[in-house]
């Protein structure tokens, strides 16, 4: 269940995260590499091992000197019955071949009962006394209707990510004509014995959204975007998670009856910005001691840094006074526990706002030393706002990489989420000791050194986690700035952790090239994402339908992997095309036309005139005449 909620895949869950790191697609640990692994075992280890290697293999020889035993005879028959039992599945795998065949044959054998011959001659001498306007009343028709049908299909693909064709074969007429699975308790029961371990190690966990440790403040930074560009940058579904969090963290049952907080419980509420402004100033007419209507203040009113730092402050102030007095009441009832716990993650809510003013106005001393106070407190808002991604950028910002790899060593574990901020940083660290002099060219010659091996593996292992985060590192798409929640191993996460990182990665010389000629060689380790992963889960599909949704409308969303357009799709376009030509041509041109359509017909019969002159050569022709005489 841990290996599960830490969405790690069945390598991770095997072995320390420090050592789990992927097969690099161009160059191959040596051969020499291995066999210093094995000369690391210890010497006792190693005999202990050779000993029990001769063992089996003396075990192994005696018991092959001498006659089966009836366990091995079982295990024989066993093996047989299952071989026949696979052949008789793969059999009817085939046999709706076998049952095309028989149709033909029946109506090759039938067609002077049923006359077939004369039928087509009929059918010929029909169409040949049509008029050109039928072939265009045909084409335009089938015209419209394979548009309509392309139109839909186009419309269904942009919203849903898949074809609706496609989609009702496999759902639908997928187990009308290939059956399907039995779901007996039986073979449930089985198939889970089987492959209990696989099963679970593979399964996709449910996408869950994530709040953004980094999220700017909406009035000093999102809103300037608005004023500048007229884009709005955040999501009315994204704010709306926004408002849910609001909720959870600043309200409880012990508000009822006060006026303020009431007010307050609806101002989170509100979808107009001038409204929550409002609201929040008149909950501090009532009571000037609301912490949380400063927060909204501070949030949201205020256009600068600085002024946010100045109405956090505040915040602080009251905020800490109010969890004094309710840590003294906490233990009298569960509604003084509540009011408790709303007070306090109030006061760390602050505390943490205040430590990112800090390191956006460059006191990056007092902004480490008040994330290094909050990474060391254990409320349960803790795990939400993972605070040890904002240490870990300070420490980034500060070039404090001793610092950030202890971090990362208590952080990048096992049993813990992963991010792209630990996956991505991990990487880093690691390219920075060899990023100044790697050369592809020298590298593809000599073979990688055991640093660059470690540090090209950690670039795997990260593009893996996120494959979305190269391009913006690499300047190949655009960024924009970050929403307010993220989902993990998604663009939006990916938006996230560029748009703080990047400059920590221009800043180690080496680092972008490195990461630009590695990281595509992840996708050769995994080819199949979305059924097989190698260190994670396999990629979830899920995540482009809910980027869609917390990413603006102006911002192209990155897919992965990355989506052709589906069969039925192209098939249609050009169907309807090819009959809207057709109905043109023919329309325009009838006689050529037409002298073209009985060219072409002719031409396709006369194959299958050769096959049925053939057919009379080889077989007699009153051979039911002789079948009914046996």
């Amino acid at each position: 269940m841990r290996q599960q909620r830490a969405g790690l895949g069945p390598q991770q869950a095997s072995c320390n995260s420090s050592e789990q790191v992927p097969g690099h697609s161009k160059l191959h640990v040596t051969a020499a590499s291995r066999s210093r692994a094995t000369a690391s075992l210890a010497p006792q280890q190693a005999s202990r091992h050779i000993g029990q290697l001769l063992q089996h293999r003396k075990h192994q020889t005696t018991v092959e000197g001498d006659a089966p035993t009836p366990q091995q005879m079982a295990g024989h028959v066993c093996r047989f019955f299952t071989k026949i039992k696979e052949l008789i599945i793969w059999s009817w795998s085939y046999l709706w071949a076998l049952w095309f065949l028989l149709v033909i044959s029946v109506v090759y054998y039938l067609r002077g009962p049923l006359k077939i011959t004369d039928n087509i001659g009929m059918a010929t001498v029909f169409l040949s006394t049509l008029t050109p306007k039928f072939y265009v009343a045909l084409t335009g028709t089938s015209s419209l209707i394979s548009g309509l049908i392309l139109i839909f299909e186009w419309w269904y693909f942009r919203k849903y990510g898949t074809s609706f064709i496609e989609q009702v074969s496999l759902n639908h007429l997928s187990p009308w004509i290939g059956g399907g699975e039995s779901t007996t308790p039986e073979s449930t029961a089985a198939n889970s014995n089987n492959n209990n371990n696989n099963n679970n190690q593979q399964s996709v966990p449910e996408c869950k959204v994530w709040r953004n440790p980094l999220n700017l403040f909406r009035g000093s930074e999102y809103q300037r975007l608005t004023w500048s560009t007229k884009k709005e940058p955040l999501t009315y579904y994204d704010m709306n998670l926004s408002a849910q969090d609001h909720q959870t963290f600043f309200t409880c049952e012990a508000d009822a009856g006060k006026p303020e907080y009431e007010i307050m419980q609806t101002a989170w509420r509100e979808r107009n910005p001038e409204v929550r402004i409002k609201s929040a100033r008149s909950a501090l007419d009532l009571n000037p001691e609301c912490a949380s209507a400063y927060i909204l203040l501070a949030e949201e009113e205020c256009t600068s840094i600085i002024e946010v730092e100045k109405k956090l402050k505040v915040a602080l102030k009251h905020a800490e006074t109010n969890y004094r007095k309710s840590q003294v009441t906490q233990h009298q009832s569960s509604t003084m526990e509540a009011l408790h716990r709303r007070d306090t993650n109030v006061f760390i809510y602050i505390k943490r706002r205040l430590a990112m003013c800090a390191r956006k106005l460059g006191k990056m001393k007092e902004a480490i030393k008040m994330f290094r106070d909050l990474t060391k407190e254990v409320p349960p808002i803790m795990n939400v706002l993972n605070l040890h991604e904002n240490l870990l950028e300070a420490l980034l910002e500060v070039g404090a990489y001793a610092d950030a790899q202890a971090v990362l060593a208590k952080y990048d574990d096992i049993a813990l989420p992963k991010s792209a901020t630990i996956c991505y940083t991990a990487a880093l660290l690691k390219a920075r000791t060899v990023a100044d002099k790697f050369s592809p060219d020298i590298a593809s010659k000599r073979g990688l050194t055991a640093a660059e091996m470690a540090a090209v593996e950690a670039i795997h292992r990260a593009v893996e986690f996120n494959p979305h985060v190269p391009k913006y590192l690499l300047e190949m798409k655009p960024l924009i700035l970050p929403p307010e929640h993220i989902l993990k191993r998604g663009d939006s996460e990916a938006i996230a952790y560029a748009f703080f990182h990047l400059p920590h990665w221009k800043r180690v010389e080496g680092a972008l090239n490195l990461l630009h000629c590695t990281w595509e060689g992840t996708f050769r380790i995994i080819p199949y994402p979305l059924e097989k992963g190698h260190l994670f889960y396999p990629y979830p599909t899920c995540t482009e339908c809910a980027d869609r949704e917390l990413l603006p409308s102006f911002h192209e969303v990155s897919v992965y992997p990355k989506k052709e357009l589906p069969f039925f799709i192209v098939f249609t376009a050009g169907l309807c095309s090819f009959t809207a030509l057709l109905a043109l041509l023919t329309h325009q041109y009838p006689e050529p036309m037409g002298a073209l359509a009985k060219t072409l017909l002719s031409w396709w019969y006369v194959p299958i005139q050769y096959v049925l002159e053939k057919l009379e050569a080889v077989l007699p022709s009153n051979l039911l005449h002789h079948l009914s005489r046996i």
